[in-house]
C-alpha cells in the first residue's frame, strides 16, 4: 500500500525568513491550525522558526504532525558562497534527525539562492546559466545531495522561480547532469511556463517530493508589465488558492497515482507577510486541505 502525507509549510502564512516581521499568529497556533484541518506534517520553514531539539519535537507531538521537510538553499554558481553555506546545511540536517520519527522523513529540500536578474524578472523570460558554467554548477549540487545521504537523508531538489533552476529546461539540464531526486512544484513550474501534468509523468522516475500550488499567468504578466519582482508577485497573489488559478488540480492528482506516487505532499500557498489576516490564512489552507481530500488525497 503506497505511503501518502499531507503537510503545509509556514510559506502559506508569509514566512520565508527569520527575518520577516513576526505572522499574526505563533508557530504553536499555526501547527495548531494545520492540525485541525487535517493536515499530517508540516515543512521546517526558515530552519529555527518551529524550534530545533527538543522545543520542536515537543511542539510538532503536542499537534500530531510530523516534519515533512525544509528548504536549504545555496549558491551553487559561485565555488566559495557555496562552500561558506555548507554549516548551514549541516545545520539543518542536524534539525532533520531530532524531528520526530515516522513513516516518511523528512525531505531536505535543496534549492539555488535567488538569481538578482531571475527574481527581478520571474517566470523564463531571463537567460540562465551558461552552457559552460553548468557543470561546476550540477557538481556542487551533486556534492551536497552526496552529504545529505552521508547523514541518512535522501534530498530533493526544489526548481523554483527567480533562481538557476527555473524553467523546465533548466530541470531536464540538472536531471542530466546530477542523481539528486526532484521536488516538483506545479506552481512554479506552471509560472514558468511548464506544465505540471506532462512534467510528472516526464520525470516520474525522479519526483519523490512534491508541493502543491496553483498558480495564476494573468497576475505574473501584469506583475512583469509593472516591473515588480517575485516577492510582489507573491504578494499579489501569484500563488493563488487551490481552485482559483489555472492549475489542472484534478489532473494532478490522477497522475500522481498512475505514477504510483509515494511520500510527502506539500500544500503551499506563497504569500507575504500582512497581505493576508491570520483568519483568512487559516481558512485557505483549511480550503485548500478539504480540496484534496474531496480529490482523494
Amino acid at each position: 500500500m503506497r505511503v501518502r502525507k499531507i503537510a503545509n509549510a509556514p510559506v502559506s502564512f508569509g514566512v520565508f525568513e527569520l527575518s520577516d516581521a513576526p505572522p499574526p499568529l505563533t508557530p504553536d497556533e499555526m501547527v495548531r491550525a494545520l492540525a485541525d484541518a487535517g493536515y499530517e506534517g508540516i515543512d521546517s520553514g526558515p530552519i529555527g522558526y518551529l524550534g530545533t531539539g527538543s522545543e520542536l519535537t515537543d511542539r510538532l507531538a503536542g499537534a500530531g504532525l510530523l516534519l515533512a521537510g525544509g528548504w536549504v538553499d545555496l549558491r551553487y554558481e559561485d565555488a566559495d558562497a557555496y562552500a561558506s553555506g555548507l554549516p548551514a546545511l549541516e545545520a539543518a540536517l542536524d534539525v532533520f534527525a531530532a524531528a520526530p520519527a515516522g513513516d516518511l522523513p523528512p525531505r531536505p529540500t535543496l534549492a539555488c539562492s535567488s538569481s538578482a536578474e531571475r527574481f527581478a524578472r520571474p517566470g523564463g523570460s531571463v537567460p540562465g546559466l551558461a552552457a559552460s558554467e553548468w557543470p561546476a554548477f550540477a557538481a556542487r549540487i551533486q556534492e551536497a545531495t552526496d552529504r545529505c545521504r552521508e547523514r541518512g537523508f535522501e534530498p530533493a531538489f526544489h526548481h523554483h522561480l527567480g533562481t538557476n533552476v527555473e524553467t523546465p529546461q533548466d530541470v531536464e539540464r540538472l536531471l542530466e547532469l546530477t542523481d539528486v531526486h526532484l521536488c516538483l512544484d506545479t506552481g512554479h513550474l506552471l509560472l514558468a511556463g511548464g506544465d505540471p501534468v506532462e512534467c510528472l509523468r516526464a520525470w516520474a522516475e525522479r519526483v519523490d517530493h512534491v508541493h502543491i500550488k496553483d498558480g495564476d499567468t494573468k497576475i505574473l504578466a501584469q506583475a512583469l508589465a509593472d516591473g515588480v519582482d517575485l516577492r510582489e508577485l507573491m504578494g499579489r497573489g501569484g500563488f493563488a488558492r487551490l481552485g482559483e488559478g489555472e492549475l489542472d488540480l484534478p489532473a494532478v492528482v490522477r497522475t500522481l497515482d498512475e505514477i504510483d506516487y509515494e511520500g510527502w505532499v506539500i500544500i503551499e500557498q506563497d504569500t507575504l507577510p500582512g497581505r493576508r489576516s491570520v483568519a483568512q490564512n487559516i481558512a485557505d489552507q483549511a480550503a485548500n486541505r478539504q480540496m484534496l481530500k474531496d480529490l482523494g488525497l
